[in-house]
């Protein structure tokens, strides 16, 4: 038991010696001489000093020659204040050619004022999906600063290899303009982000993998847009498409929505039909398996009345909405038991009898049948995706919009596809 507890000693914990490395500062040629505090903010007055080495002109010997003016350089905060560091650095000169150099240290970059220390806490802001600007706040540096680092990090994508299970869809990032997004459906990770969702862009992008990679893909999930459907199997011609589930109920759905507005249109505004249809609409859409058992005091019928027994009133107001009401339940019924033989066999036996706002919305249903069954009998889906693309408009909504498309790209992948290491801690026991 020893021994294990010395293991993790050795290879978690290290032990500080010197405020310099408390506070961060890792090179031990710099020293502390002393620390103010103002009103705002923490100054520490340091020193870089160490032995000089061989003139880097001439290989001559240098000695020390003098310090050169402090210099103002940026700092983690310390005990909540922002702080900066004025470090004096030593000069040297060269015996031999009288050249003077300036000592170097790994807190500060050559000919960069900004400490590497801040340098890392801007790369893990941006990880955190915090604006630029308010990165730039917290730490106490310029905005320009924050968008050189991110201007650093570049991401080269992959065309060795495509994941089996692809999911595509797209996202709004300036208004009226929409951008392509594939993401591997096991892992969650990004594929690749198209500036535009058009077929010839999308095509030029996948037509760079090899067609051996192509083939391997074996899902792709979509939406019902129809834009992607046509081509997937050119690009994939081995996968089989699935249509997102939440989709196909949210088609029906707008038709039956869009139902009851049609009956509710015709009666007058203060009567009870129209009060009934227009305020207990959630009612009507939600799945009848999901409503609650509990009473509510209904305004419009001025009484106690479960979800179940507001609906049966309704129904006797409206008796037209009730056959497509029980139609739009049945149909959730198999798609959520995976039936999809009684699923379109419900749907061809009724189409004749509906309006032709149903009718338009289950022949869309039939039209892509074959990628419908695959939704109802495959466990894919672009749940994981829709997610994505909701972390997508945090980033989004973080930074007030984003005019370059590049820097909007780099965020997504930053904060998406890079992995944040988890801190674990060791517990002491008494």
């Amino acid at each position: 038991m020893k021994s294990d507890q010395t293991h993790i000693r050795k290879h978690h914990m290290e032990q500080l010696y010197h405020t310099t490395q408390l506070i961060g500062i890792k090179d031990k040629n710099i020293t502390l001489n002393k620390v103010l505090k103002h009103k705002t903010h923490i100054e520490m007055i340091a020193t870089l000093d160490y032995a000089p080495g061989n003139c880097n002109h001439c290989q001559g010997k240098q000695i020390k020659y003098d310090f050169q003016k402090p210099s103002k350089i940026p700092f983690l905060e310390v005990a909540g204040f922002p702080s900066l560091i004025r470090l004096k650095k030593r000069r040297f000169q060269c015996k031999n050619c009288r050249k003077v150099t300036v000592s170097e240290t790994s807190l500060i970059q050559k000919n960069c004022q900004i400490s590497e220390p801040l340098r890392q806490k801007v790369a893990q802001a941006l990880v955190n999906r915090q604006a630029l600007t308010h990165i730039a706040q917290d730490l106490a540096i310029s905005t320009s600063t924050v968008h050189r680092k991110l201007k650093e990090f570049t991401f080269k994508e992959d065309f060795s290899r495509l994941p089996e299970n692809l999911s595509i869809d797209e996202f709004s990032y300036q208004k009226g303009k929409l951008a392509f997004i594939a993401q591997d459906f096991e892992t969650k990770k990004i594929i690749t982000i198209l500036e535009n969702r058009t077929q010839t862009t999308i095509r030029n992008h996948f037509f760079r993998y090899s067609k051996e990679d192509r083939n391997s893909v074996k899902v792709v999930t979509v939406d019902m847009s129809g834009s992607y459907i046509p081509m997937i199997p050119k690009l994939f011609p081995n996968a089989k498409i699935v249509i997102d589930r939440f989709h196909i109920v949210q088609h029906m759905s707008r038709a039956l929505n869009q139902t009851r507005i049609q009956l509710m249109k015709p009666f007058d505004k203060k009567s009870l039909e129209y009060h009934a249809l227009k305020y207990y609409w959630k009612s009507v859409l939600k799945d009848s398996r999901k409503l609650s058992l509990n009473s509510f005091r209904s305004r419009t019928f001025g009484e106690m009345l479960t979800p179940k027994k507001c609906l049966t009133k309704i129904f006797h107001l409206v008796p037209e909405l009730k056959g497509y009401y029980n139609l739009y339940q049945l149909l959730l019924f198999h798609l959520q038991e995976k039936n999809a033989d009684y699923f379109f066999d419900l749907i061809e036996e009724a189409l004749p009898h509906l309006n032709q706002t149903f009718k338009t919305a289950l022949r869309t249903i039939l039209h892509y049948k074959e990628h419908v069954t695959n939704a109802i009998e495959l466990p894919y889906s672009n749940t994981k995706l829709e997610a994505t693309n909701k972390l997508i408009k945090d980033i989004k909504r973080n930074a007030f919009g984003f005019r370059n498309f590049d820097n909007f790209k780099k965020r997504i992948f930053i904060a998406l596809n890079m992995q944040k290491e988890k801190t674990h801690f060791v517990s002491s026991r008494a």
